[in-house]
């Protein structure tokens, strides 16, 4: 549970800024959201098919990258976008 006090000369937004700020850091929006609707549990084997499926993903781009056709990704962003220009066209 989150919990924030008033501060002594702080105002309304104020505190409500903080509280904002600490329920996106404690996760509860997240857990909440992914609890909304029931998902019925994997199999291992689709977890583990799953897993293989990203990795030949991650590596492909990752060769397309160093052969020039992906561009770089700036590893300081955490959305992943690339650096640089848009992606190029897949004609």
């Amino acid at each position: 549970m989150v919990e924030v006090k008033k501060k002594d000369g702080e105002s309304l937004e104020g505190m409500l800024r903080r509280f904002t700020k600490k329920v996106q850091q404690s996760g509860l929006l997240i857990r909440a959201k992914k609890s909304r609707f029931y998902e019925p549990p994997k199999s291992k084997r689709a977890v583990r098919e799953s897993a293989i499926r990203r990795r030949s993903i991650k590596d492909r781009n990752e060769l397309l990258r160093k052969m020039g056709k992906l561009p770089e990704i700036d590893p300081r962003r955490r959305t992943g976008r690339p650096t640089g220009s848009k992606l190029p066209s897949t004609k």
